[in-house]
């Protein structure tokens, strides 16, 4: 009787789940609906760009930042913590390419706490030109109206930072395009369910714009030195000072490049704590964007009953990755996508232990309210 009642439950979860497959795939185009854009903008601005090795396209994906339909200065400041860092040879050919672009480049090996990318944003944060400045992580790359976009969001009354949405896409092998098909099916749709809802204020390391005055009224990037979350940090001081963050209807690509399964089980373990640690209940609800394994589960106790769910669960998810890939420009396989998700669900399960993740190369203990520690 009481397996029974549990497998009920459990196919209970999965049709909760078919429901806001449903209405994400529901949301998702009227959220990206066309909206007026004013190109030519003059501002001066500064890109900051903390580097860590050689990844794939990187090169590439710094020269789209550059790449503006934008009338005014842009500084590209890039830092590194390491004067062997690979990733300093794509920033000479990037100035090599680009002889008249302003691209400015840090080598400081200081720490300022346990998160070694706030350490390089402290010490680049020294060298900003410009007081409109914006930051994103080095694997990202953008259009040629993304400037414009961020700007006139950040242009709203009432607007205190700017943060974009990301698609994935795989730049190093099969397992980095297996982990984009998690951005683009999994994350893309549940953000701009939460958003579109007023269920969160996600600000995301794929950018996030302010001014100078901002910055410095939230504390500077020394407010951060110990925390790994940093984007989300920047996303609650912004809001304590009675700001919005903004999340305006475009997106930027996500360049994955995990190309083990080891280091894609790491890297959205991370992920997966890291949201864990900074927002337990909503990432505990999140998992009923993963109606699949719960429909699984209860086959093994109702088959006829669970088989159905499972089905449509299967049908109604190839539905969402279709509004994807018409939206983002996406192109995954609907064959892989029960695989994803049970994936998704197993680094689910593990991120509710993990105590400890590892960040390019440290050992990092989490600490109450996302913070973290050296080992």
């Amino acid at each position: 009787m009481v397996l029974s009642t549990l497998g009920w439950m459990v196919l209970a979860v999965a049709l909760a789940g078919c429901g806001y497959t449903l209405a994400a795939a529901w949301t998702l185009p009227r959220f990206f609906a066309t909206s007026s854009l004013a190109l030519g903008r003059r501002e001066a601005v500064t890109l900051l760009k903390p580097l860590h090795g050689a990844e794939p396209r990187l090169a590439e994906n710094l020269a789209s930042f550059l790449d503006q339909a934008h009338e005014g200065p842009i500084q590209l400041l890039c830092g590194v913590q390491r004067a062997d860092d690979p990733a300093i040879a794509a920033v000479e050919a990037l100035r090599s390419h680009l002889p008249a672009a302003r691209i400015d480049l840090v080598v400081d090996d200081t720490l300022h706490g346990a998160s070694g990318k706030v350490a390089n944003l402290i010490n680049m944060s020294r060298h900003i030109a410009h007081p409109i400045v914006v930051m994103s992580d080095s694997d990202i790359a953008v259009a040629p109206d993304y400037l414009a976009r961020v700007l006139g969001a950040l242009d709203r009354p009432g607007v205190g930072a700017v943060s974009c949405l990301y698609r994935g896409r795989g730049d190093a092998g099969w397992w980095s395009r297996f982990g984009a098909m998690g951005l683009s099916y999994q994350f893309l749709p549940g953000a701009v369910f939460g958003v579109a809802r007023g269920l969160g204020r996600p600000c995301m390391g794929s950018t996030i714009a302010f001014t100078g005055e901002t910055l410095r009224a939230i504390g500077g990037f020394e407010a951060l030195a110990d925390v790994l979350a940093d984007d989300y940090a920047i996303g609650e001081a912004v809001a304590a000072l009675g700001l919005e963050v903004a999340i305006p209807p475009m997106l930027v690509t996500h360049a994955s490049d995990d190309a083990t399964l080891g280091a894609l089980w790491r890297h959205e373990l991370r992920w997966g704590a890291t949201v864990r640690a900074v927002v337990p209940a909503a990432y505990a609800l999140s998992a009923i964007a993963l109606p699949l394994p719960f429909g699984l589960l209860g086959t093994i106790v109702h088959p006829a009953a669970g088989l159905a769910v499972v089905a449509l669960t299967l049908a109604l998810r190839a539905l969402l990755a279709g509004r994807v890939d018409r939206i983002a420009g996406t192109r995954g396989s609907v064959l892989l996508l029960p695989l994803r998700d049970l994936f998704s669900f197993a680094v689910f399960v593990a991120s509710l232990f993990a105590r400890s993740v590892e960040w390019r190369g440290r050992a990092l203990t989490m600490e109450a309210g996302g913070r973290v520690s050296a080992k």
